[in-house]
């Protein structure tokens, strides 16, 4: 299986109320262009989303940091020279976005360094989860997989690139093994892996 990917297929084994999700969330449509500014324990950078690029994963992100769904949450998987993966989360509120798939979308713009991207593992399976490209990863723009094409970027970092770049990876790829247990208990994940850096929070700005 795709490392990438391999956190969209983690069942969520979590209890919820119905108050911790509003469905008109979900139906909010993006702005054609903003930007969000995401606060992390090694410092500031900012995301210039173009809607057009992947207008459904635009939708899909602007609704993730409007209802504050980053905050508190962690970049789990850094790996130098390909990802800096983040997006899958503890909270409650992760079963109700995991149901709502994103549609699909042709790469429009390319896996180029700095660029944006929800992972995943099959059709229609675009949620929450996504990554930053540390390098050009050019492969990632027709790699082919369980029936689907690419991974569409419609993202870039504009502000603060070095900071991704200096994000604890001493645990690479290690992480993906315990996945299950970071859905289940944050606290037990970050102390099997204490050194993670962390999403203090990601909102909207304007410039």
């Amino acid at each position: 299986m795709n490392k990438l990917t391999i956190s969209l297929f983690i069942t969520f084994m979590m209890g919820c109320s119905p108050a911790t999700f509003k469905a008109k969330w979900a139906k909010e449509i993006a702005p054609e262009t903003f930007i969000t500014r995401f606060e992390t324990t090694k410092g500031n950078f900012d995301i210039k989303v173009t809607r057009k690029l992947s207008p459904k994963a635009a939708d899909r992100f602007y609704q993730l940091v409007k209802t504050r769904f980053f905050d508190q949450g962690m970049f789990y998987r850094v790996n130098p020279g390909f990802v800096a993966q983040f997006g899958s989360v503890d909270y409650p509120k992760q079963k109700f976005w995991s149901a709502i798939n994103v549609p699909d979308e042709k790469v429009v713009q390319g896996n180029r360094r700095g660029t944006l991207s929800f992972a995943r593992g099959g059709k229609e399976s675009r949620t929450t989860d996504l990554f930053i490209n540390l390098s050009d990863n050019r492969r990632l723009d027709t790699l082919r997989y369980n029936g689907v094409k690419g991974f569409p970027t419609f993202g870039e970092v504009i502000k603060g690139l070095s900071v991704i770049d200096s994000l604890n990876s001493k645990y690479s790829d290690r992480t993906m093994s315990s996945l299950d247990l970071m859905y289940k208990n944050k606290a037990k994940f970050l102390k099997k892996y204490p050194n993670l850096d962390q999403i203090k929070k990601a909102y909207l700005i304007k410039k």
